[in-house]
């Protein structure tokens, strides 16, 4: 006795979800991260005046001054939702908890000078309440922005800020075997030193502007483009020649997210700048106005980290790379 089983192939009916079929057709399937982010934000249903804000929608475009024809224009191109996102973050996350495992096992910081565990102290440990409040400010984008593929990747930032907090806090429990002192000593200075003023006040400010767009610029843009290659790609990378070397390590995700972030806000700001004119004109006058106010809030931790006579070159070089960067993207400053 025989017995044939035949194949039979089923094709769909469709391909795609309806408002996934509207922005890449109705014969090419979307990828997961299109059905992820595309026009996921309510439009109608779920969508009313605020009793804090009567005069807008839960979701406005007029929270912001930068006009889009389509919000969902830019895309994010490391292709992040929820899923890769989390994927990417756990596996950047075991091998940091390895370096702190390994750093931890081996007593590494006992061979590191103690000049150099005092500048870690010093300029690095206090960045700690600057990741909290660039946290509060990638949240108040996604509380108010517009459009998914900007608000969840203000989500995912923020997020990852106070990831970045965390770890500068097992940073300073590790100086101190788990000992409160630098932590504390890091909030007194954040609270009271001078060198932190111009930058804390500068901070503060930002939580206070209306438009969440001015917010992207400032925070994720102007302040981490001169922030992260300042301390992350010139200072520790320095102290590997006074014997810090493992301090390399112990920022490690710090390079990697910001090398990352880079991608998706040179996109952001491109795509925005190619919209019109008006938009363009727009970002060049927030980007004009927040590096003049932050350059001159970082240079007095860039005396702290390099001495003053090498702050003013560091500061220079690093707003004049940041300024390149967003040339390349049509922000004229």
């Amino acid at each position: 006795m025989s017995l044939n089983i035949a194949a039979k192939e089923v094709k769909p009916l469709r391909t795609n979800f309806g408002y996934t079929a509207r922005r890449v057709g109705e014969n090419k399937p979307a990828s997961r991260y299109q059905e992820a982010v595309y026009d996921i934000q309510p439009t109608c249903n779920f969508h009313y005046p605020p009793s804090w804000e009567p005069d807008k929608m839960l979701f406005d475009a007029s929270r912001t001054a930068i006009v889009m024809q389509d919000w969902y224009s830019f895309t994010d191109p490391r292709q992040y939702y929820y899923t890769t996102y989390v994927a990417a973050r756990a596996k950047q996350q075991e091998v940091m908890d390895s370096n702190f495992e390994l750093i931890e096992k081996r007593n590494l910081l006992q061979g590191v000078p103690a000049a150099v565990l005092q500048q870690i102290r010093e300029v690095l440990i206090p960045l700690r309440h600057l990741e909290y409040g660039a946290n509060m400010n990638n949240q108040d984008i996604c509380d108010r922005g517009y459009g998914t593929t900007i608000t969840s990747l203000a989500s995912f930032n923020g997020f990852d800020r106070i990831g970045m907090a965390q770890y500068l806090s097992r940073i300073a429990l590790l100086l101190d075997e788990n000992e409160e002192t630098t932590l504390l000593a890091a909030k007194t200075a954040w609270l009271d030193a001078p060198v932190w003023q111009p930058l804390r006040h500068a901070m503060e400010d930002t939580f206070v502007l209306d438009d969440w767009f001015e917010i992207m610029v400032a925070q994720n843009i102007v302040l981490d483009g001169l922030i992260y290659p300042l301390v992350y790609e010139r200072f520790i990378p320095a102290l590997t020649a006074q014997g810090g070397g493992t301090f390399l390590m112990l920022t490690q995700f710090m390079n990697e997210w910001y090398g990352e972030t880079v991608r998706w806000t040179n996109q952001l700001m491109k795509v925005t700048a190619a919209e019109s004119p008006a938009n363009a004109e727009l970002l060049s006058a927030w980007t004009s106005q927040w590096v003049a106010r932050l350059e001159q809030a970082v240079l007095p931790l860039a005396q702290l980290a390099f001495g003053e006579n090498a702050a003013a070159q560091q500061v220079a070089e690093v707003k004049q790379e940041l300024l390149a960067r967003l040339a390349k993207q049509g922000i004229k400053v």
